[in-house]
């Protein structure tokens, strides 16, 4: 399955935040999908995105949830440090 995540590029983001968002979502979404080959690709483009290919349509539905979650919890995991 491969997932790509778009952010545009007027999102105020911190220095590595796309980098750090890419490794944690491919984190989750191994997690929660174990046995499914996935590659995650998060970039800065004109608009927010997601594209998910290779899965069903409830495939989509979760891995938009797990990117919700993955981005309201980002005090938990990020570090601009």
């Amino acid at each position: 399955m491969h997932i790509d995540v778009t952010i545009a590029k007027t999102t105020p983001l911190p220095s590595g935040a796309v980098e750090a968002l890419a490794g944690e979502l491919s984190r989750r979404i191994q997690h929660a999908y174990p046995d499914v080959p996935t590659e995650v690709q998060v970039r800065l483009a004109t608009s927010n995105q997601l594209s998910v290919l290779g899965g069903a349509k409830e495939d989509k539905t979760r891995i938009s949830e797990i990117l919700q979650e993955t981005w309201e919890s980002a005090d938990d995991w990020f570090s601009a440090e």
